[in-house]
């Protein structure tokens, strides 16, 4: 009899999770939650919760805005911790100062992305228009893909562990924010009527070769360049094309297009964090190709042994 009570109870047990999970996905962010529930929806619960105040309700809205605020506020100690290893860089071997140096870069990268998520929240309690939803979630995927970065750079060197407390608090607090960010701000769904489907066919290839048509919803596009190693495209050189970007910095200008032809790059291709709204397409896996030589063992940092970089 114990035994098929117990069959009984655990299909209730698994429909009872269902509904809490299903309620916790439909929340909406401009109730007053506790943190616990708020925190239930991150990756780090227990590290969300242990940060955010205690014995108090808010919204969806202001449990990310306070984690937004409070990435920056680590990532400028993070910055400072850097700094302080780097002043005393005649102490430290050229591979600890090059792993230091691509980590300040990318913690003042840091930076930037975070005040500029943190301006886009600030005050907005209501679901952001589509492009400026993406461009923020964007922002702050970046922002730990930045942190990983870093961390990658920093285990070949031991004289920096003071560093990786700091890094993986960093990682969690980062994760937060996106999740409680994505939870809040972002648009459940693009209906029909909040878009403004714009197709656009465009001229890729020159010279005879095959057009390229993509649709691209609610993509406005100011320019298209070519880069093409046969010499029939604008550019022969991937890097070239991304210098002749204009300083496009509020997007109303639509995005500086870069088409690059199938081939393989040898180049290192390096985004200023002042350039935006610059988008690449190339012709596919195994067809646009860039590629270098850089390695840890010749000398160089993780960071800078990657052929593309923003």
């Amino acid at each position: 009899m114990a035994t098929t009570r117990s069959k009984l109870i655990f299909p209730i047990l698994v429909l009872i999770f269902f509904e809490f999970s299903a309620s916790l996905a439909e929340l909406s962010p401009d109730i007053l939650i506790s943190p616990e529930t708020a925190c239930s929806l991150t990756r780090y619960p227990d590290y969300c919760k242990s940060m955010l105040p205690s014995n108090s309700r808010a919204t969806m809205y202001d449990y990310g805005r306070f984690c937004i605020d409070h990435s920056i506020s680590l990532s400028r100690k993070f910055l400072s911790l850097i700094n302080s290893h780097l002043q005393h860089s005649s102490k430290l071997s050229n591979p600890e100062i090059q792993a230091l140096t691509d980590c300040q870069f990318l913690a003042e990268l840091n930076i930037d992305f975070l005040i500029t998520s943190s301006n886009a929240t600030s005050n907005v309690n209501a679901t952001l228009p589509i492009f400026q939803a993406d461009d923020i979630h964007t922002l702050l995927s970046a922002v730990l893909t930045n942190q990983q970065t870093c961390m990658d750079g920093l285990e070949a060197v031991s004289s920096t562990d003071s560093l990786h407390e700091p890094l993986y608090n960093g990682t969690k607090l980062y994760s937060v924010s996106l999740a409680l960010y994505a939870k809040s701000w972002v648009p459940k769904t693009r209906n029909a009527t909040s878009l403004k489907p714009r197709r656009k066919q465009l001229l890729f290839r020159r010279a005879g070769r095959r057009l390229l048509q993509l649709g691209m919803d609610q993509v406005n596009v100011s320019s298209i360049v070519v880069v093409s190693q046969d010499g029939s495209g604008d550019y022969a050189a991937i890097s070239d094309a991304v210098a002749a970007a204009p300083n496009n910095t509020d997007g109303t200008t639509g995005y500086f297009l870069i088409y690059v032809v199938a081939g393989v790059y040898e180049e290192y291709v390096s985004i200023a964090k002042y350039q935006k709204y610059i988008m690449m397409i190339g012709d596919g896996i195994n067809q646009t190709v860039i590629t270098g030589n850089r390695s840890v063992a010749d000398g160089w940092t993780t960071f800078n042994c990657g052929t593309f970089s923003k």
